[in-house]
């Protein structure tokens, strides 16, 4: 059973970075897509980015040019999130999903496998 942890949120004003990481616990010889989503209240749960084993990147187009996805080993992995918007303000939430390629976006809850219990950012004008 794969587990995810996720931290690095908080309050900032706008223009503002944060490097969010999840670590993941549990992981086998098996090859994962690992994504990041983001839930505002009141609203759906969005995929922002997502990175293949191989290391590939996919980005929505909310978030292209500010938000960068990388892992440093298939034990963590990371969102860094600059020149934050009031807009950006949600529960981000990192995901895995068993096969090594992410397909292109827009991503879907069940296009994942695996959770983390969520990470707040606030963005302040």
């Amino acid at each position: 059973q794969v587990q995810l942890v996720e931290s690095g949120g908080g309050s900032v004003q706008a223009g503002g970075s944060l490097r969010l990481s999840c670590a993941v616990y549990g992981y086998t010889s098996r090859s994962y897509c690992m994504g990041w989503f983001r839930q505002a209240p009141g609203a759906e749960r969005e995929g922002v980015a997502a990175i293949d084993s191989d290391g590939s990147t996919r980005y929505a187009d909310s978030v292209k040019g500010r938000f960068i996805i990388f892992k440093d080993n298939a034990k963590k992995f990371y969102l860094q999130v600059n020149s934050l918007k009031p807009e950006d303000t949600a529960m981000y939430y990192c995901a895995a999903a068993k096969g090594g390629y992410c397909r292109q976006g827009p991503w879907v809850e069940a296009d994942f496998d695996y959770w983390g219990q969520g990470t707040q950012v606030t963005v302040s004008s």
